[in-house]
């Protein structure tokens, strides 16, 4: 999980969050709520800033409420009504009414999304210099939206070499392969000219700059406040997901094949979203990477506790990930989109009435660059083909709500 520590300041850092406290946010964040599941859960699955929402902040939020501090104030709102439906029982029934498929394009769709922001990050994916001059005088011209970098840019290559050894590493399924990846890219972009070293000292005192600046009050009279519902439903799935892949790992489900105190997890997952906010971190969430514990055999929340102390030794080290470029974080990226993008061969293509929309969604939020536009487009290309169908009483209320509150955002948000 240590590739959090660089990845999430550098993809803050595009909505104006400052690098170094960003560090120490997400590193202190991470500690604080492995421990809060370890003590109270008591579960093997630790936390921190998620992939894929700290996305959606720095990308798609932050932009549209105007500041990242408003979109951290949505941040906290998230937790806070997650662990409110938690508690109301609500959440089970939101996960019930979404069809499974759905759910697993869901995260597929952020998978290339993630990819996607790495390859741009890489400057293997840009912008063609004449579509940018073209749209400035015609915003209407039919223009190719992206093409090929060049290797003759050293972030390109520092990216494409750092890919190269990430997949090999992973293809051998050796541990810790994308942190290795990291720290490989990183002395290819010192080699390169395209990172240096720190001219202070290497261990520094974290500074908690972006700790208490989400603006909740500002959230809620922002424009981006409808980007909330899209926000609740990644928290929900992922959790659920994760949560389930773990207890399978770990053979912790009990005799009817439920997670023993699954409340108490999903609310301290709750709780952490609405953590992560405050400290200006995004929100954090499970990390499915705690199943490489349990296949070591950790079964009790000791296993958090310790990951959410080795975090908090990184709080003093922000200086060593100040070295790291962007382009030897791209990789990382990038792998953890294929990672995401393996759930793709669990959908069921020959239904098509659930296949159709989530091709929609899973194709849609990384072509818009919109991860709330593509699962509002999935869940209403769902209720359609339903209707049209004439099984519209197989459709949960539910999904009508969401479907329509989509519709309404598309027209009139």
């Amino acid at each position: 999980m240590a590739y959090i520590l660089f990845a999430n300041p550098s993809i803050l850092s595009a909505a104006g969050v400052p690098f170094a406290p960003a560090v120490a946010a997400t590193a202190a964040a991470a500690a604080i709520c492995c421990i809060l599941m370890g003590v109270v859960a008591n579960f093997p699955m630790a936390l921190a800033s998620g992939m894929g929402l700290n996305a959606v902040i720095a990308y798609q939020v932050a932009p549209a409420a105007g500041s990242w501090q408003v979109a951290m104030g949505i941040v906290v709102l998230d937790g806070v009504v997650a662990f409110a439906l938690v508690m109301s029982g609500l959440r089970e029934a939101v996960m019930r009414a979404i069809p499974r498929d759905l759910r697993r394009a869901i995260g597929v769709g952020i998978g290339l999304f993630i990819a996607f922001i790495g390859l741009v990050n890489a400057k293997l994916v840009i912008v063609p210099p004449g579509t940018l001059t073209t749209l400035a005088s015609n915003p209407l011209a039919a223009m190719p939206p992206v093409t090929h970098g060049s290797l003759r840019m050293p972030e390109a290559t520092v990216a494409l070499v750092g890919l190269l050894i990430t997949a090999v590493l992973i293809a051998r399924r050796v541990t810790g392969a994308i942190v290795i990846g990291i720290l490989a890219s990183a002395a290819i972009a010192l080699a390169m000219g395209v990172a240096s070293l720190p001219t202070t000292a290497w261990v520094s005192v974290p500074s908690f700059a972006t700790v208490g600046q989400a603006d909740v009050m500002g959230a809620i009279r922002s424009n981006a406040l409808p980007m909330l519902l899209p926000m609740l439903l990644v928290d929900f799935f992922d959790t659920i997901g994760t949560a389930t892949a773990v207890a399978d790992e770990a053979g912790l489900h009990d005799e009817r094949g439920e997670i023993p105190g699954l409340r108490r997890l999903l609310a301290v997952d709750s709780l952490s979203a609405a953590i992560g906010g405050f400290f200006g971190a995004s929100s954090v969430t499970s990390y499915v990477e705690s199943a490489a514990g349990v296949a070591e055999g950790a079964r009790t929340g000791l296993h958090t506790v310790v990951v959410g102390l080795l975090f908090a030794t990184a709080l003093f080290l922000t200086p060593v990930f100040s070295i790291v470029p962007p382009a030897a974080t791209a990789p990382a990226l990038i792998v953890v989109g294929f990672l995401m993008c393996q759930q793709i061969a669990r959908i069921d293509f020959e239904d098509l009435e659930v296949a159709l929309p989530a091709f929609v969604l899973l194709a849609t939020i990384p072509f818009t660059y919109s991860i709330s536009h593509g699962i509002g487009y999935g869940f209403i290309t769902f209720v359609v083909i339903k209707v049209v169908s004439a099984k519209g009483r197989s459709v949960h209320p539910l999904m009508y709500a969401a479907a329509a509150g989509f519709a309404g955002y598309f027209v009139f948000g």
